[in-house]
């Protein structure tokens, strides 16, 4: 039983790996991979490997994928990571009126970033409001606005750069 024990662990080492380097979006994706790294392995398998990792699937650039419980923060964890990925997921449009900033982004999505907002380690704001697709931040001076400013456009991926393109020449 030593032997089978050790090949699970090292499946499952192996399936960690692989959904921490790229996304997998299906169990027969990792069955697939398991198998050209030379296991020999079911959907049942898989399936079981899965459930005693915990693995859940999440949103990652428009995509459900494989993702390890430690990589979701949990509430309460004051950590920038899932704010980033969140920002990555979902971008915002940043605007302003006074002493609050309106985020904008896609249907659905603004609890989701007032959320990770809220888990983040950011703490200028006095707090913020969701609606659909916009959120308010709320803030007690320009100081505090400023900084919280600063701080999430850091955190913000680089917009995709487009391709250089030359232009047309008329002869």
């Amino acid at each position: 039983m030593t032997g089978a024990g050790s090949a699970r662990r090292d499946r499952q080492r192996i399936i960690r790996d692989l959904i921490s380097r790229e996304p997998i979006e299906s169990q027969a994706e990792i069955a697939a991979r398991l198998t050209d790294l030379g296991f020999a392995v079911t959907q049942t398998t898989v399936s079981r490997d899965i459930a005693e990792l915990g693995l859940v699937k999440a949103v990652r650039a428009s995509r459900h994928v494989y993702v390890a419980p430690e990589d979701l923060a949990p509430a309460g964890d004051p950590t920038d990571a899932r704010l980033r990925r969140t920002l990555a997921d979902y971008p915002v449009r940043i605007g302003r009126s006074g002493l609050i900033l309106v985020l904008s982004g896609a249907p659905g999505t603004a609890s989701v970033i007032a959320q990770a907002i809220d888990d983040s380690s950011l703490r200028e704001q006095e707090g913020t409001l969701a609606g659909d697709n916009t959120l308010i931040v709320l803030f007690a001076d320009e100081a505090r606005l400023e900084r919280f400013r600063d701080r999430l456009q850091a955190l913000q991926p680089a917009p995709a750069q487009q391709p250089f393109e030359t232009p047309e020449v008329q002869p």
